[in-house]
């Protein structure tokens, strides 16, 4: 298909032509879930830990006599029921993720990559490069292009005055093509991307 050219002044620059393997598919809800637990797990630290009984730093003689006191029968306080002791069944670390198989994987990119397109969210720009590592001009451009919550998708390489000048920006992500991923494209309002992130794109699912 047939999609409009802009540049970043939101002049009109050609048009490109779009996979309807990559842009064209009816986005599956579930398919995009799973993919998105699956980026949040293995990105969770898992670094929580608890002390276990034989870790924690009290004494383990009988804490008193078996018989005779009319109470229970207890052995060591490190017993998860007296204060000060161990946790029982608590946090080891570990990691929180899992497999996804790289076909699934694949084919929820294209699916969230068609959905910007059906909910006529996706931008393409002729060439992402600023001509000063300014925010303030850049702010004011994409403005006229209608953008506060996007994510930009650049060529292998960004411009670095470009990059620098956006850093900044609240809400707005720059990416070269080589990190696209599902979720930060559904936590953005707005797709932008470049021709060569569009080009990128169409070869490696060729």
């Amino acid at each position: 298909m047939e999609f409009n050219v802009k540049t970043l002044e939101g002049k009109d620059a050609g048009k490109v032509s779009l996979s309807d393997a990559i842009f064209g598919l009816d986005p599956r809800e579930d398919i995009l879930a799973r993919m998105v637990r699956y980026q949040l797990a293995k990105k969770q630290q898992g670094t929580h830990q608890s002390l276990t009984r034989g870790e924690v730093s009290r004494t383990g003689s009988k804490m008193y006599k078996q018989k005779g006191t009319g109470r229970a029968r207890h052995h060591s306080a490190r017993a998860p029921q007296f204060r000060g002791g161990a946790k029982a069944h608590g946090p080891v670390s570990r990691s929180h993720a899992f497999d996804l198989p790289k076909k699934v994987r694949a084919l929820a990119l294209r699916h969230a990559l068609s959905a910007k397109l059906k909910s006529e969210d996706l931008i393409v720009i002729d060439d992402l490069v600023s001509a000063e590592a300014k925010t303030k001009a850049l702010v004011g451009t994409f403005a006229s292009l209608g953008l506060t919550n996007a994510l930009v998708i650049g060529g292998a390489e960004i411009d670095s005055n470009f990059k620098l000048a956006a850093q900044n920006i609240p809400n707005i992500d720059v990416l070269p093509v080589q990190g696209i991923n599902v979720y930060d494209i559904l936590r953005r309002g707005k797709l932008v991307l470049s021709k060569a992130a569009v080009e990128a794109l169409e070869e490696r699912f060729k």
